[in-house]
């Protein structure tokens, strides 16, 4: 399947969230040896080995050209600069023991090892610490620049308190949240945030979800409704009773969820992986080459000037502007993503979304609000509208759907005396129980037709949802229902034809109401009175073209057609553990305006992703060809090293710092 995790790596294991945040270096794809957790040290304290360094190599220089004692000569001189070369130039040689270590003898620590010991070795003190030095530097830009990157993410990261407080006996108890058992009672003060999930037992209460959608409106919930953690209580104290474990919130579902991403590998960064693989031993031997080679051909070869010039190539060659500017484009995209509320899975996906052709929808609680409202009631004359009601309303009671909530409001309390068996959902068509030994049935008009019952349903009198009923066999009435479109729907499917991306809608709904809704909106195609493998054909049909797909749903009645587009994006995954299981790209807070917005976002970070290969592999190229020919010295090799791994990192995180929220 296409967007099947496109790596070979295993994937991490179950990781404590606290723990997440050191995740980076180990799957980043920059593998070259960096076996060093990510660093979470002030910049200043990062800078201090670099600044020390700094400051004897400009001592040392002083020392060269300027002030010139009779002193500073041979030993002194080597000692000096060496000083200047230990505290940048040690942490990179133990990388490189310990990449060798660990059977990677081509890192490019070993690369920069080589390079500046060997100009050491022929004299060349000061050129030797500054590659050093500009090396160690880049490596700090590349930890703050990852810091950064993680800043959007981390959100996700401190949300939970570590303690409650809970309610015994009407008594406040301090206990640890991660002990805390299903079926107790945590009391929330205004300003605490929740901890665990939970069902809100007090009357109504407001709260921040910021941290999980991304959306800075209060969310005002009610008594009965799910609360989960990571929400901030925002004005009166509130009881919560626990109905998930710890380890086993929405939160924590998302965090894996981030934690794993890393593991899902672009083609573009596994290919560079590959690359580097290969090309880092190609160019030490070269390297070799050219300090050896023009022995046998060169007249008045001197072996200095040849390993000076294998040194310089070893230097540029060094393909870390790669290995450190590629993972972290695509981690800075799945940074934006998470500081928007919308959670890729991996970077592959990434990179399907900045190609996708065509957008897939479903209706229900996608582009409309998934608020139904009863409109009209229609009985008939042998049956009682109370009984008939009533009947539905118990059965819709086994439902999730928002229509069965609809259907709730609008008959009020269940009567618990009348008993329905052998309840049953048959997909696409409704429900089927018997009551008092007779069959009642509850769906769409085909529903209807599959057990051959007769009905005065006009199609043409009817443009909301329909619940047909029947019972014994009989016609017993309908009712309508209607949805609202969400507001920023139709914003929503322009900004996708601006990005020149084909919308289609399926819905099991009446295809009336379908061609309503995508009419309203300015989808190009709808379909509707679709069974889910209705639904699966259709996406089939598009991809026979060899086209890209994308279905955008609530990831679990969907799942066939989830499976079968290329990358499945969920509406609301804070609602639905399964949605965040099985789609590829979760948006959180509900709002289709997302949907551009993350394929904007791939489309962006692939745009980074390729400026810096180019970048890289260009400059790279030209002063190769130059430090071959003796015409580029060690300070070129450090701008085409260093200098354009700099660039190419200041050029990743700028993805972190756009606006994605206009198209």
């Amino acid at each position: 399947m296409s967007k099947e995790c496109c790596s070979n790596d295993p994937k991490p294991a179950k990781t404590s969230p606290d723990k997440i945040s050191h995740q980076h270096h180990e799957n980043d794809g920059h593998d070259h040896g960096h076996s060093h957790e990510h660093d979470d040290r002030p910049a200043f304290q990062l800078f201090l080995p670099a600044l020390i360094s700094f400051a004897v190599l400009l001592a040392g220089i002083a020392l060269d050209n300027l002030l010139k004692p009779h002193w500073f000569t041979d030993g002194a001189r080597f000692a000096l600069y060496l000083v200047a070369y230990i505290p940048v130039g040690f942490p990179v040689m133990k990388e490189a023991f310990l990449s060798i270590k660990n059977g990677d003898f081509f890192s490019e620590f070993l690369l920069m090892t080589i390079a500046t010991v060997g100009a050491f070795s022929i004299g060349e003190y000061p050129e030797g610490v500054a590659v050093m030095l500009f090396y160690s530097i880049g490596e700090v830009f590349q930890t703050m620049a990852v810091q950064k990157a993680q800043m959007n993410i981390k959100t996700l990261l401190d949300q939970r308190p570590d303690e409650i407080t809970i309610l015994e006996n009407n008594v406040p108890k301090t206990m640890k949240a991660e002990d805390a058992q299903i079926g107790q009672v945590i009391q929330l003060k205004p300003g605490e945030k929740l901890a665990l999930d939970g069902e809100l037992l007090s009357e109504a209460a407001s709260f921040n979800t910021a941290a999980l959608t991304g959306e800075s409106k209060p969310d005002t919930k009610k008594q009965g409704d799910n609360v989960l953690a990571g929400m901030i209580n925002l004005n009166t104290v509130s009881l919560v009773k626990i109905n998930t474990l710890y380890q086993d919130s929405k939160l924590s579902k998302i965090l894996e969820m981030v934690q794993n991403a890393a593991s899902q590998k672009a083609q573009t960064e596994l290919f560079i992986r590959k690359f580097a693989k290969i090309y880092t031993p190609i160019v030490v031997f070269l390297a070799i080459g050219i300090c050896v080679l023009p022995y046998f051909f060169v007249q008045n070869y001197e072996f200095r000037d040849w390993l000076y010039r294998a040194l310089v190539f070893l230097v540029i060659s060094c393909p870390c502007a790669l290995v450190i500017s590629i993972p972290l484009g695509y981690f800075g995209g799945i940074g934006a993503g998470s500081k928007n509320g919308i959670l890729f899975k991996g970077s592959n996906f990434l990179d399907i979304l900045a190609n996708i052709q065509n957008l897939v929808m479903d209706k229900t609680g996608t582009m409309t609000e998934g608020v139904f409202k009863v409109q009209k009631v229609v009985i008939e004359k042998d049956f009682s509208q109370d009984e008939i009601l009533q009947y539905l309303n118990i059965l819709e009671s086994k439902s999730t759907h928002p229509i069965a909530t609809a259907v709730h409001q609008f008959a009020g309390d269940i009567n618990h005396d009348i008993k329905l068996e052998n309840t049953e959902e048959i997909a696409g068509h409704g429900l089927k129980a018997t009551v008092n030994g007779k069959d009642f049935l509850a769906g769409n008009i085909k529903f209807l037709e599959k057990y051959n019952i007769p009905h005065q349903i006009n199609h043409m009198d009817v443009s909301d949802t329909l619940i047909a009923m029947a019972y014994d066999g009989k016609f017993a009435g309908y009712l309508t229902i209607s949805d609202q479109i969400k507001e920023d729907a139709a914003e929503t499917v322009a900004a996708l034809k601006k990005l020149g991306i084909k919308t289609t809608m399926l819905s099991g709904d009446k295809s009336s109401v379908v061609a309503e809704v995508a009419a309203n909106l300015g989808i190009t195609d709808a379909f509707g009175d679709l069974l889910p493998e209705d639904k699966v054909n259709k996406i089939k049909e598009i991809k026979s073209r060899n086209e890209s797909v994308a279905f955008v749903g609530d990831g679990v009645n969907d799942a066939p057609v989830v499976a079968l587009s290329d990358v499945g994006i969920a509406m609301g995954g804070l609602g639905s553990d399964a949605t965040i299981e099985t789609a590829d790209v979760v948006i959180q807070d509900d709002r289709p305006s997302k949907i551009p917005m993350a394929i904007r976002i791939g489309k962006e970070t692939k745009k980074i992703v390729w400026q810096n290969i180019m970048l890289a592999i260009g400059v790279k190229a030209v002063v190769l060809i130059l430090g071959a020919g003796g015409l580029a010295t060690m300070w070129e090799a450090v701008f085409a090293d260093v200098g354009v791994a700099l660039l190419a990192i200041l050029n990743a995180v700028r993805i972190q710092n756009m606006n994605f929220s206009k198209s």
